[in-house]
């Protein structure tokens, strides 16, 4: 496949003078292209910066009001990328938004923990947040038809969909690719904290996470297992879900006589990166984590769709102490919706009856190869 995906995102939609437009996303996702994009065709006069640049480092750091507004004179628009790499960028944007009124201001971040930290209190009111996902099926559909969709999905549920994954045209491109994401770009953000120095012990807990996608996941079993505290595999995981390598879901509790709560299910936001960090690229035809893989790309592609069509609410799993669950759950506008992930269904499953006794009202659908693309597309 050579043709450009359409990104579902688009710039121009968000973007307005006195707010900064903070777009947020994995690296490699294709902020930088999206954000090129809308550039050459925007028509303003612009000026486009990198974070990994050392003078625009110091001088967006600096806080120093002349050197900073002397640099945005006589541009609409100021783009900056890799905004992560500057520290204190929130207070160098809040120069630009507080003093150029008509500066429309773009910056992009591949590490939200980093970049959400320098940017929150001093943009308070002042910026617009963005996350660009990996390619979503949303974004396949407006190239692909259902059908096409569907005789696609083995690739998508063994390689994913990082853009450049999903232009590879063979098999043998696409591993190098995902090799090269988990080799050199998955965890640079995360490794460039001070408080994290190994990278062999954040991937063999990357490991482990992936060998238990979709079962519940405890964190005094993986500190046994990589030999660390508790606490510091709590806070690993959690600098790995804002580095939007994982997500965590929780459990469901209204009731906490009979529903499991202290435990959580952990996704890889791609599959593609889940099955190069366990190094099997092998087809589903030979494969024993179908349902696994199955369920990570179902959980998944329905948060990008959540995130760009605003559907807004809480996430979780439900699980009960003499093992009822349901795989899925999204509690929105005042009502609970259960979702069970099946690759193949023979029968019709039904709703756990506790599941119905414990919400009336609340509602149950099996998702499957028949029905997933109203689900996530």
């Amino acid at each position: 496949m050579t043709e450009l995906i359409n990104r579902f995102l688009k710039i121009d939609s968000f973007l307005v003078p006195g707010k900064a437009l903070i777009l947020y996303g994995p690296r490699r996702a294709g902020k930088t292209t999206l954000l090129k994009s809308y550039l050459d065709s925007c028509g303003l006069r612009y000026r486009l910066e990198t974070g990994d640049d050392v003078r625009i480092r110091n001088l967006l750091g600096s806080a120093d009001v002349k050197q900073i507004l002397a640099f945005a004179e006589g541009f609409e628009l100021v783009a900056i990328d890799e905004a992560q790499q500057i520290p204190d960028i929130g207070m160098g944007l809040k120069i630009l938004v507080d003093h150029l009124p008509a500066l429309r201001i773009i910056a992009t971040g591949s590490s939200s923990f980093d970049l959400a930290g320098a940017i929150g209190e001093p943009l308070t009111g002042r910026k617009r947040i963005l996350t660009l996902f990996p390619i979503s099926q949303m974004e396949l559909k407006q190239k692909f038809n259902s059908y096409d969709l569907r005789q696609r999905l083995e690739e998508y549920l063994v390689y994913g969909s990082y853009p450049e994954t999903v232009m590879a045209d063979g098999r043998k491109e696409k591993i190098e690719l995902l090799e090269e994401l988990v080799g050199s770009y998955l965890l640079k953000d995360v490794l460039a904290m001070d408080r994290v120095r190994s990278s062999r012990t954040l991937l063999d807990l990357l490991k482990l996470i992936a060998f238990q996608v979709g079962s519940e996941v405890s964190l005094n079993e993986l500190a046994t297992q990589v030999k660390l505290d508790v606490k510091t595999v709590g806070r690993y995981l959690d600098i790995l879900e804002k580095a939007f390598v994982i997500l965590r879901l929780g459990g469901l509790s209204r009731n906490l006589r009979n529903e499991v709560t202290s435990k959580a299910k952990y996704y890889f936001l791609d599959n593609g990166i889940r099955n190069a960090v366990i190094g099997q690229y092998n087809l589903l035809d030979s494969r024993n984590d179908i349902g696994a893989l199955w369920e990570n790309f179902i959980v998944t592609e329905r948060l990008k769709k959540r995130s760009y069509a605003g559907i807004y609410g809480n996430i979780y799993f439900w699980r009960t102490y003499d093992g009822k669950e349901i795989d899925y759950v999204e509690e929105r506008d005042g009502g609970l919706f259960g979702f069970e992930c099946k690759w193949t269904s023979k029968k019709k499953n039904k709703p756990p009856k506790k599941w119905l006794e414990s919400y009336p009202g609340a509602t149950f659908e099996l998702v499957t190869t028949d029905n997933y693309l109203d689900f996530v597309g």
